[in-house]
Parts: structure tokens; sequence; C-alpha cells
């Protein structure tokens, strides 16, 4: 995970999690407890190419469903 100082505000950024939502034609998918390097001074988020990647995917099998709502937790 990058551990380099948050472009945002200088502060410190550690390994931690965050809540990924998309609203795409009024359907909703959300992945709760996503990996995330989380600034420890502004709380500002970045997720890494893999993981935004495996969010993509459960997002567009979720709206190919034609599921109207998805919540999943991602496990690491």
């Amino acid at each position: 995970m990058n551990t380099s100082p948050c472009p945002i505000c200088g502060g410190n950024r550690e390994q931690g999690f965050t809540t990924f939502s998309a609203d795409v034609d009024g359907r909703l998918f959300v992945a709760r407890r996503v990996p995330a390097s989380v600034c420890t001074q502004c709380g500002e988020e970045w997720i890494d190419n893999a993981t935004a990647q495996e969010l993509e995917q459960l997002a567009n099998t979720a709206f190919a469903a034609k599921r109207e709502v998805e919540i999943v937790a991602i496990v690491a």
C-alpha cells in the first residue's frame, strides 16, 4: 500500500478501509470494508488498481443482473 504523504494535505497515509458506492441508471452498488490507503489527517481515501478492478467487476455483475440494490462486504 502507498505510504507516501497525502497529496491533499501532506499528512500520513495508513492502511484502512472505506465504503465504495456506484449509482448507475437508478441502480445502487455498495461495497463495505474496502481496503484503502487513508490519510490520518484529512481522511482522504485511495483504492489501489487491483481493488478498483475487482469492484468494477462486482458492480457490473450486479448491474447486468438488473439488481436494484447490491451490497457486498469485501473480506481482506
